[in-house]
């Protein structure tokens, strides 16, 4: 404690002294120091969505004696929330909460690359609410109630959790966890990492939940495309689905694998009376020498979309289910 108590004990007393004389009260919870939320004064509920910005590469010794009365220099503040290490020095960023947009607006316009010292310009921006945790290493065998209880042993503000087979890891489970705000998401994410909770042998892995990475696994969670056709019956074609998040999905696969480009070849081969076409597909697996080929019937568009789009979409999520499989 004496250590700690020790370093920026100047900042430390400064910021103490700053508290006695304007009477604002500070309150510390799980790593976050808070301003307001709501401030003094304050007549009505809590300001809409997008009022609040994110301050980043702050000086690690700087305080709210210094903040506060900065970025409530360009409009009034409902909330100013600093990170906080346990040795009492800031994380280097913090979340200012405004009473309108335009205030916010005006912050980031004022503020964003504003030198806090010489030589020493700060980032403000609009701050990402995001709601979503992916937590990965899952064991196999882990089931959605040993989760949920262990979630809401941890963390709070759940609205919703769901397990999925790992696209990445044989034997192995991910989960997507949906909170109420991006504050309890963000605790939830710190007490989940800090605390080094474990569910089964493996050790969890706790990071925002990636927005492609969401689309494939939605994309996994659909059955897998069937190109028989039986005698006097409209052939089978799998369900809609776009070329746009086939492609972000495989292309975000590749990515976090280090693999390579697929290289795709679609060929219509005939046509029903009723109008749907089926195609002959060919890919190679990235960064091997593995073609996979294969025929769908694809349904005739209305709308004017191409049918060869819609080939190539489904012979990406044919390497999806592969790479799944194997990776």
């Amino acid at each position: 404690q004496a250590w700690t108590n020790g370093i920026n004990k100047a900042g430390k007393m400064a910021l103490q002294a700053w508290e006695r004389e304007t009477g604002i009260e500070l309150v510390q919870i799980n790593g976050q120091r808070r301003y307001g939320a709501p401030p003094p004064g304050w007549v009505g509920g809590p300001p809409p969505a997008g009022t609040e910005v994110y301050i980043a590469r702050l000086p690690q010794d700087i305080y709210e004696d210094v903040l506060i009365p900065l970025f409530a220099s360009v409009g009034k503040l409902y909330e100013f929330r600093l990170m906080m290490t346990f040795s009492g020095l800031n994380r280097g960023f913090a979340y200012a909460r405004y009473a309108s947009r335009q205030a916010a607006h005006r912050a980031i316009a004022t503020f964003h690359r504003f030198q806090l010292r010489y030589g020493c310009a700060i980032v403000v921006c609009w701050s990402t609410q995001k709601h979503e945790l992916l937590i990965n290493g899952l064991g196999a065998s882990v089931s959605q109630q040993e989760l949920e209880a262990m979630l809401q042993r941890v963390t709070e503000g759940i609205c919703s959790v769901s397990l999925h087979t790992s696209p990445f890891l044989k034997q192995a489970k991910l989960a997507v966890v949906k909170y109420s705000s991006h504050e309890a998401a963000a605790l939830a994410k710190k007490a989940l990492v800090q605390g080094n909770v474990r569910l089964g042998e493996a050790k969890m892995r706790v990071e925002w939940l990636d927005p492609q990475l969401k689309q494939m696994l939605q994309l996994c969670e659909e059955k897998p495309p069937s190109s028989r056709v039986q005698e006097g019956e409209s052939p089978a074609v799998p369900p809609p689905l776009s070329l746009q998040n086939a492609m972000n999905c495989l292309n975000t696969l590749c990515w976090k694998h280090h693999l390579k480009t697929s290289l795709f070849m679609t060929k219509g081969v005939q046509v029903n009376p009723n109008g749907w076409k089926q195609f002959w597909y060919q890919v190679m697996a990235p960064g091997s020498h593995v073609l996979i080929s294969g025929f769908t019937w694809i349904a005739p568009d209305r709308q004017g979309h191409s049918q060869q789009q819609k080939a190539k979409a489904v012979a990406a999520l044919s390497i999806l289910w592969l790479l799944a499989e194997f990776l």
